[in-house]
């Protein structure tokens, strides 16, 4: 049983402890590039058109050439297929720009732009960590940070990239090593208005009765995958979900508050701020549509 899979986009399955990445790439150098994150669950990736979607977007919005989607959905079953289907992995689908473009020089020494580089790409599977079974059977305690933004800064500041999925995480995990120092294991953003945005690496949830809500991307927070198969689930079992602003007050008054992410899927918040969180008599069922919504997208189902 393999440990890590590692496929190129031309399809070839590398030796995953064999070098890869020049040390002049622009995603090692500058963090310049997207990604996604994937469940793979009995030897398929979940939900992978709208993870394609969303890469797309996510280069777009960063001026990378246009991803193409059959070489990644190759790429991504040859390195399915090499994991398995005896347990879960987390595959990532990593871009970046590549290498740093050398060019030619003039005759004083200073460099010319050279020809564009040839993106970087590929695709890794790993075991799922140890946490995620955890967060799922028993929940996360988590802290409210500020992230020092306002909900109106990606309408106007498109070039900040909120909303894009970009390889420039040092701000999300400093956020939840930060989280780790105060006995909590998640982190819940906020805007400098106190309205709730994102977690460091999920999407939030709150319900209040037949309710669900979650923050809208144009307040900067990026769109979620788990969380739109949970509502297309949950309305058609009658819930009533909604892409709504709301503030750090109504995560306490909420009934639940949840954290959806790709491969963890949901994780009930069970303390916020210390405070403990009581699970709701819905959380199974909660927990359920995320899964049924989750397996909607291995057969190509039209759920959304």
């Amino acid at each position: 049983m393999v440990d890590r899979v590692l496929v190129t986009l031309d399809g070839t399955v590398r030796d995953p402890d064999e070098p890869l990445l020049y040390a002049d790439d622009i995603g090692a150098l500058r963090g310049d590039g997207v990604f996604e994150t994937v469940l793979v669950r009995d030897g398929k990736a979940c939900a992978i058109e709208l993870h394609l979607a969303r890469l797309r977007r996510s280069a777009e919005a960063l001026d990378l050439p246009d991803p193409d989607l059959g070489q990644w959905r190759t790429a991504v079953e040859t390195a399915a297929k090499e994991w398995g289907s005896e347990r879960e992995g987390m595959l990532r689908l990593v871009l970046s720009r590549g290498r740093d473009s050398i060019g030619s020089t003039t005759r004083a020494g200073s460099r010319k732009p050279g020809a564009p580089a040839a993106p970087t790409a590929y695709v890794l599977v790993a075991a799922v960590a140890e946490r995620v079974q955890t967060a799922r059977a028993e929940g996360v305690s988590v802290i409210t940070l500020p992230r020092g933004i306002s909900v109106d800064l990606a309408q106007n500041a498109p070039w900040l990239l909120l909303g894009a999925k970009t390889l420039s995480y040092a701000t999300n995990m400093a956020a939840l090593r930060f989280a780790a120092r105060m006995d909590a294991d998640d982190v819940i953003f906020t805007s400098t208005e106190h309205r709730v945005l994102e977690g460091p690496r999920s999407t939030v949830v709150i319900q209040r009765d037949k309710q669900l809500i979650t923050p809208p991307s144009r307040n900067g927070v990026l769109p979620g995958i788990t969380q739109r198969a949970l509502y297309a689930e949950a309305e058609k079992a009658g819930w009533d979900c909604r892409y709504e602003s709301f503030f750090t007050a109504d995560l306490i008054t909420a009934d639940s508050v949840w954290l959806l992410s790709s491969v963890t899927l949901a994780a009930r918040v069970s303390s916020l701020d210390g405070l403990r969180m009581s699970p709701p008599e819905c959380a199974d069922e909660i927990a359920e549509l995320v899964d049924r919504g989750i397996a909607r997208t291995w057969s190509g189902a039209d759920w959304a």
